[in-house]
């Protein structure tokens, strides 16, 4: 065991001495020692029960004959840091999280980890870690929040998001939100929808990497406990068949982990973050599977905020072990970090609501929900939910309102000065340009509540997986770096064509390379972490991860 290093041996007298001093038995020091990385707190709805579920899997790494060691990890909730300067740390948290997972695992030499997480760039950063490191692991995720009610009407997160625009159109009165904004997030647990956090939930129980249910099991669900017993229970198990995440996080695995994503429609974001994921575990994925793999399968589940199902409604539908059981054709057969192949647990599940999840032959959209588009804006590619975007927005061509930074879009939007059919492009919010590419989830949301039906988003940002209707991120390269669309004048006539994956600047090349000689990048002051992530930070399509 790794853990020998540490802890056999006369020299390893000092060592040992420290071990007993946090009161660990004769007994104790023979037995595997497994991390528990927490990211429990009580500034992250999604995580302030986390405490609840570690105690459980230390039980159960008691009860596998292991001994846990529980430390701690930071975590951003996206909802709070959402439209302001703190959304730019959300992303280098993923890259943050990973390193301080890597220096504890690596310091104190673990037979095995458990990570712990929920939001949007901690279960990512935790995969990279784990990857990283290598070390056998076994992911607890802790589940979505139960949906909120008012008036009869169910509500998520982005019910109120969107409320912000009806208040600006006066269609709501600010009243009205208050009693919205108190409804609408009734507890623990991750925002209810197939947002980011919950999509990468089921990422990872697609990968292989946590136990079969533990995606869609809600926070405050029994179910939740016993997840996290049987995870300390087989963490163990794992350290001792030496079944490492490199075994399980193969390119097939994120195939099949791609071909769920696409079955639900899930966030944008799980592109960025299974590319990074895939550079930690040294495997070659670019844009082009995302591509190959959603012409080959349907979209099945009309999730929020696309359709009108939670999470809650998945798990009584069955969760991702029906998702395998419908998409059992297509997937490939893996081991799993449960010690039964994907065909195993697909075989042990059933589908439960077949209007949830819905059959193959009678899909929701014949292809996948995430479509990656190229052309002359984005030569190296840009991401959208196509999933929720309305087909009568699939094909169109409108005039470019530019806007250098989230601000002053979000400004021009609730004072009127977008009309239907403009073409609104974002930028310097990527990687670099932004830093940290944050995500536009306040003004998607302030179209939305606004009415708008026929106003396309563009940037080199980044989407919330809330984010619903014709809105097109991670545009590649992106301004800062001298990517097109840093070139994009008002007027300027964009073509978007979803059915053909086309993104393109309707601006001859003679016109372009006269701005782009004249064109002098926008600079911001940066310093600390955010100045480091700028100067290291590698494109969104190779998922922005630090170099």
């Amino acid at each position: 065991m790794r853990s020998d290093e540490l802890r056999v041996g006369y020299q390893r007298a000092p060592n040992r001495s420290l071990l007993r001093s946090l009161g660990l038995t004769d007994a104790e020091m023979e037995r595997p020692f497994i991390g528990i990385a927490n990211a429990w707190s009580t500034v992250v709805p999604g995580h302030v029960h986390l405490r609840q579920l570690a105690e459980r899997v230390r039980e159960g790494i008691a009860a596998g004959g292991g001994v846990p060691f529980e430390f701690g990890v930071i975590g951003v909730c996206d909802g709070i840091a959402m439209g302001h300067e703190g959304m730019r740390y959300s992303l280098p948290s993923r890259e943050n999280i990973a390193d301080s997972i890597e220096i504890m695992v690596q310091s104190h030499r673990f037979d095995g980890l458990v990570c712990i997480g929920t939001c949007d760039k901690i279960v990512p950063g935790m995969l990279m870690a784990a990857v990283r490191c290598n070390v056998p692991t076994i992911v607890l995720t802790g589940g979505p929040m139960l949906e909120g009610c008012l008036g009869g009407r169910d509500l998520s997160l982005i019910s109120v998001f969107e409320a912000v625009g009806q208040v600006a159109a006066g269609t709501m009165s600010e009243e009205a939100l208050g009693e919205l904004e108190c409804a609408a997030m009734p507890g623990c647990g991750s925002c209810q929808g197939l947002y980011t956090a919950n999509t990468m939930a089921c990422i990872t129980e697609a990968l292989g990497m946590s136990l079969p249910g533990t995606a869609a099991t809600p926070a405050v669900d029994a179910n939740k406990l016993r997840l996290a017993r049987e995870t300390g229970e087989r963490a163990v198990g794992l350290a001792r068949e030496g079944i490492s995440p490199r075994q399980i996080v193969t390119i097939e695995a994120i195939r099949n982990a791609i071909r769920v994503d696409m079955a639900l429609g899930g966030s944008t974001n799980t592109v960025l973050h299974l590319l990074a994921i895939a550079a930690e575990a040294d495997v070659p994925l670019s844009l082009e599977t995302f591509d190959e793999i959603a012409e080959t399968v349907p979209h099945i589940a009309a999730m929020l905020p696309g359709g009108p199902y939670s999470m809650e409604r998945l798990y009584r539908a069955g969760g991702i072990p029906a998702v395998f059981a419908r998409l059992l054709p297509l997937l490939v057969d893996l081991p799993t970090v449960s010690g039964y192949s994907v065909y195993e647990v697909a075989a042990r599940a059933r589908v439960l609501d077949d209007e949830v999840i819905r059959p193959l032959e009678d899909p929701v959209h014949a292809a996948g929900g995430l479509r990656t588009l190229r052309g002359s804006l984005a030569p190296n590619g840009a991401v959208v939910k196509a999933a929720a975007v309305p087909e009568v927005m699939w094909r169109h061509e409108g005039p470019a309102r530019v806007y250098d930074g989230e601000q002053s879009a979000m400004a021009a939007i609730l004072s009127g000065q977008v009309r239907e059919g403009d073409v609104v492009v974002l930028r310097y919010e990527g990687p670099r340009g932004g830093p940290g590419m944050p995500e536009m989830l306040s003004p998607t949301s302030a179209l939305m509540g606004l009415g708008y039906t026929q106003v396309v988003l563009v940037t080199d940002g980044r989407f919330s997986g809330g984010t619903r209707g014709p809105c097109i991120g991670h545009v590649a390269p992106e301004a800062a770096v001298g990517g097109p669309i840093a070139f994009v004048e008002d007027g300027d006539t964009i073509r978007v064509d979803l059915h053909e994956r086309r993104l393109d600047l309707l601006v001859d090349d003679v016109e372009l390379g006269r701005r782009r000689s004249a064109w002098v990048p926008l600079e911001k002051e940066l310093s600390g972490l955010l100045a480091r992530y700028a100067r290291t930070v590698e494109q969104a399509d190779l998922g922005a991860v630090q170099r």
